[in-house]
């Protein structure tokens, strides 16, 4: 058995989201709480911990990023775009947070995400919006480079691994001959 090579494994393309599709997800999200949820976890691939934990006084609005604890308690920022910035101020000008700006912890996002998927048939845990933001961003023509420091990441091959499913003709768009 020593001997014997260990079998080669697919690779996997995980879901990722197109932005159509988060749209309708934030649309049919019931709740401003929850559109700011999905909005933000789109827009800044936060991990489900990171997201949980955001306390008012996290929030930089004038240059919209997020101060969080990420992996291993470190320290590191997360940016926003617009659509997040109008949930956010939308739900906090109806909620006073005591604690988390959501006033549910880690379990109770996962659970909103779960039963959203099952309203939708459209893939809701929170990992699906981390691969969303790098593929979104990726699509866009944003370096790996550049996605891996915006996303938190120790590596590229992880990147590479969140970012499987753009395709060929999804790069193609960026493409100019080296010759003229």
């Amino acid at each position: 058995m020593r001997n014997l090579k260990a079998p080669k494994l697919p690779k996997l393309i995980l879901p990722s989201l197109t932005s159509e599709q988060v749209l309708m997800l934030i649309d049919k999200a019931g709740n401003t709480r929850n559109q700011a949820i999905i909005a933000l976890a789109t827009e800044s691939g936060l991990r489900v911990s990171e997201l949980a934990n955001i306390k008012p006084e996290d929030v930089e609005w004038d240059i919209r990023i997020i101060r969080t604890l990420g992996k291993g308690g470190k320290e590191s920022y997360a940016p926003f775009g617009k659509l997040s910035d109008q949930y956010l101020k939308a739900w906090l000008g109806v909620h006073s947070p005591n604690g988390n700006i959501w006033g549910i912890d880690k379990r109770g996002i996962q659970t909103m995400l779960r039963r959203l998927e099952e309203d939708t048939g459209i893939p809701c845990n929170p990992h699906t919006f981390r691969r969303t933001f790098a593929c979104l961003l990726r699509k866009a023509g944003v370096d790996t480079m550049t996605i891996k420091d915006l996303g938190r990441w120790e590596s590229l091959e992880m990147v590479q691994r969140y970012t499987r499913s753009v395709s060929f003709h999804d790069s193609l768009k960026f493409y100019k001959a080296p010759l003229g």
